[in-house]
């Protein structure tokens, strides 16, 4: 299963700066659920596309929604930044799609 969302990219600074997609809060559960026995420390491994790049990486939850990190890679092939909209899918990585 993918799932398609619209976000606002934002910046978070945490140990190093680093700018997400934050996936809608009612996608939380869904998510959540459908990817049993993939989590780790919270984290769920995705396969994300945004325009024509797609890359691997892990969202993890905050405040009841899970965060897309953007690789600095996907942002420069996309020529996306904070404050962009931006069309995303998301897969667990033993879908095909």
């Amino acid at each position: 299963m993918a799932w398609d969302f619209e976000a606002e990219l934002i910046e978070w600074r945490g140990p190093a700066p680093f700018v997400f997609a934050p996936l809608p809060p009612e996608l939380f559960a869904q998510i959540k659920d459908a990817a049993r026995g993939l989590m780790y420390w919270g984290q769920i491994p995705v396969i994300a596309r945004i325009g024509d790049t797609e890359f691997d990486t892990a969202m993890w939850p905050k405040d009841g929604r899970f965060l897309l990190p953007i690789k600095v890679a996907v942002q420069r092939s996309e020529r996306i930044d904070v404050g962009d909209v931006v069309t995303a899918v998301v897969r667990l990585p033993d879908e095909r799609g």
